[in-house]
């Protein structure tokens, strides 16, 4: 038995402030980069193009027969984001739709997604002379290199890598190749047409492929503020277009994770602490030697591992290790948690997140009401549990991972294993879901620790109650709020919340009441949790949504008022015609029998906004069938609406499963759901219709893989409650008496 020492490594939260933080850093530097900062768009990776393959700029490389590859610094995990960003550039390039592909980016420096950051800070910068741009973009490089990395989060990837990145690297390479042409015809660039991967030159009747203009192309700098086309030209975006990454996943060539195998490969599983913080006391391990194919048992006295030729090997082999853990929180219990939360709203420091006018005097003036809601800890869940392969070399490391930073996540490794960030090599694989768990570094990290000790390359698998018992979950928390509606409308709003710091950037402003009211009085107390959290699909919307949206049906009851047209009436412009779509689309107005419902929420995240009404039957012995959702969406301008419906489809689902049966419990300081009997899911036999509608729209995009998590709680609770009587203000519904049908 070996035994080896953890070292720590962090993840930083991004945020507008650390962005422009980390900018002023920075800065004092950057008036020699006006004349020495290198073009972002020429920067790449000596790997990412071999033999006749052209690289035009960072994103995309030609072949002399015509294919294109867009590379995409994102993690590829069910969203079809890769599909998308490609549609955004091919658009802007007017390449052949039909010979594109696409590649993940490496996870080198040359492919940290700059652009993430510079989309999230300046936009498009439409007022930034062009000349300051080199610096602009060297700068915003060196900032997301600590801060996002690759991150795959947050709904970022078409709203901000595709809308700021991807564009401007189409439209860029569509310059390139038209100088190309223009020099090698001695013709003026204003004379030439680029349109399905071929430029033409009209009045002589010329014309060259891309591949063929490709390496005089490569030769010209690409134009950091290219010229972007009108939407109204557009031939790609707004079409559904197959993804680019189902072939191979439905022929069963696409690899995820678990699927890896390397030459002379070992397995390991993992026990860990079943009490928060507890360490290794001793070990018994001489029955799991014993068993044949058995390695090694690894103490790394947070955790134990075993090292076998197959995973089933190690797995049976760790069920026969004796191990003694000592200390740890024992008397940590859901419990405890809420009442501490229960004191904190009491007597804790208060933090001001929103506030306007006088709430005090309104409450007293109109009908007030009071109410208390509550959301427990989350699991991820994925259908993948964590896995991660690594492969120790004399001068390096190869590491095969689905995460959702590979940038962070070779860095972290780096870090655990004393290298240089560029002594590790990523080799991306698909993800079988993430929804935020794979943006972790635990189980990477614990993969090297693993390694180290090993005397072979390791794939390390969590058991499914392993994955359970140790996730980073979605923090269980409380919010206290009032209101006050006078004639009809809401003149106060005012809640009293826990922050658990599960990661959500303040400046997505998820705690903002999203109705029209006069006098509002938001604050949060910052209560970090005792049980590991972080971002889980919607992060702090899927909370918030579920309390504001919940609050406003008993405000618009209070008022006497319909709860969608009481939500209309508060709504700015944009978001009341995506209610009165709703309206139409759900048959709200129509009669239903007794024991059926429909309910209404909303919620606008990540730059979108989705309202959606379900509905219910619930039986005598409150069993509830969903029914039907119905979603409208104003997410901007669609750029597949194929895959964007199905982002809904899929949230709605997400969404559900957590309302009806979604809930981590803690007792004796241990996790006590271990697997799916004891953490259910919705299956195909109750899962609802759905119907889904998009608001035709040409703001920019906004996010499409979480928005329509975060509504569809509150609407089925106020369902329940239109239908039954019974308010639901804690989740599960499990918790008022209610079950699946």
């Amino acid at each position: 038995m070996s035994d080896t020492p953890e070292p720590r490594s962090k993840v930083r939260t991004w945020t507008r402030r650390s962005f422009l933080a980390t900018a002023g850093v920075v800065g004092g530097g950057l008036a020699l980069g006006l004349t020495l900062s290198p073009n972002r768009l020429k920067m790449s990776d000596d790997s990412v193009a071999t033999g006749d393959e052209i690289l035009l700029n960072t994103w995309v490389k030609v072949t002399p027969d015509n294919r294109i590859t867009v590379f995409f610094p994102h993690s590829e995990m069910g969203q079809g984001a890769g599909t998308g960003l490609a549609q955004m550039l091919a658009e802007e390039m007017e390449a052949d739709w039909g010979a594109v592909s696409i590649e993940q980016a490496p996870a080198t420096d040359a492919y940290i997604n700059s652009d993430l950051g510079r989309g999230y800070i300046l936009g498009q910068g439409a007022n930034i002379p062009a000349f300051m741009y080199p610096m602009i973009d060297f700068a915003f490089l060196q900032i997301a290199n600590g801060l996002v990395g690759q991150l795959t989060g947050g709904s970022t990837a078409i709203r901000l890598t595709g809308q700021h990145g991807m564009r401007r690297a189409g439209a860029a390479a569509r310059e390139m190749l038209l100088q190309a042409a223009a020099a090698e015809w001695d013709v003026p660039v204003t004379s030439l047409a680029a349109r399905d991967s071929v430029v033409t030159h009209a009045a002589s009747g010329r014309t060259a492929t891309f591949g063929a203009l490709a390496a005089r192309a490569a030769t010209f700098s690409p134009n950091l503020k290219p010229a972007l086309k009108d939407s109204a030209e557009y031939r790609i975006v707004g079409t559904s277009k197959p993804r680019l990454d189902l072939p191979e996943k439905v022929n069963g060539a696409a690899q995820f994770g678990i699927d890896v195998v390397v030459p002379g490969m070992v397995y390991a599983a993992v026990a860990l602490a079943p009490v928060r913080d507890a360490q290794v006391a001793s070990v018994e391990d001489a029955a799991a030697l014993g068993r044949s194919g058995v390695r090694q048992v690894i103490n790394l006295r947070d955790a134990v591992a075993v090292i076998a030729d197959s995973y089933w090997t190690a797995s049976r082999a760790l069920e026969e290790v004796g191990i003694d853990w000592s200390g740890g929180q024992t008397d940590l219990s859901s419990a405890a948690i809420r009442a501490q939360h229960m004191s904190d709203l009491d007597t804790g420091d208060m933090e001001e997140m929103d506030q306007a006018g006088d709430v005090s005097a309104a409450l007293a003036s109109g009908t007030a009401l009071n109410a208390e809601y509550e959301v427990p800890y989350l699991a991820h869940a994925t259908m993948e549990p964590m896995n991660c392969t690594v492969s120790l070399r004399g001068d390096g490391a190869d590491i095969w991972v689905g995460h959702q930073n590979q940038l962070h996540a070779r860095n972290a490794i780096a870090e655990t294993l004393r290298m240089t960030p560029e002594q590790v090599t990523m080799h991306p694989v698909y993800l079988g879901g993430g929804f935020g768990r794979r943006g972790d570094m635990d189980f990477v990290t614990l993969a090297a620790r693993i390694a180290q000790a090993a005397d072979a390359p390791v794939k390390m698998i969590w058991s499914r109650e392993t994955d359970m018992a140790n996730d980073t979950y979605r923090p269980a928390i409380i919010s206290r709020m009032q209101g006050a509606v006078e004639n009809g409308r809401i003149t106060a709003f005012a809640s009293r919340y826990i922050d658990a710091r599960s990661g959500m950037p303040d400046s997505e402003r998820p705690f903002a009441f999203q109705y029209e009211v006069p006098n509002r009085d938001v604050a949060r107390v910052i209560c970090p949790s005792p049980v590991p959290v972080g971002t889980w699909r919607a992060v702090d919307f899927t909370q918030m949504g579920f309390f504001h949206e919940s609050f406003v049906d008993e405000l618009a009851e209070a008022a006497g008022a319909d709860p969608l047209r009481f939500r209309m009436d508060h709504a700015t412009p944009r978001r009341r015609a995506v209610l009165e779509r709703l309206r139409r689309e759900s048959g709200w107005d129509r009669d239903l029998p007794p024991g059926q419902a429909i309910g209404v929420a909303m919620v606008d995240s990540f730059e979108t906004i989705v309202a959606q009404a379900v509905h219910v039957t619930v039986s005598e012995d409150r069993a509830v069938k969903v029914n039907r959702v119905t979603s409208v969406v104003d997410c901007g301008r669609v750029i597949n609406p194929s895959a964007a419906e199905a982002q809904v489809t899929g949230s709605v689902i997400f969404g559900l499963t957590s309302a009806l049966y979604g809930e981590i419990t803690l007792e004796g300081g241990g996790v006590q759901q271990q697997n799916f009997p004891e953490y259910d899911m919705l299956r195909l036999s109750n899962a609802p219709e759905q119907a889904v509608h998009f608001i035709a729209s040409d703001h920019a995009p906004g996010g499409l893989g979480e928005p329509a998590v975060p509504p569809v709680t509150p609407a089925l609770c106020n369902a329940i409650y239109r239908a039954t009587g019974t308010r639901i203000r804690s989740l599960p519904v499990a918790k008022s008496g209610f079950w699946a049908a």
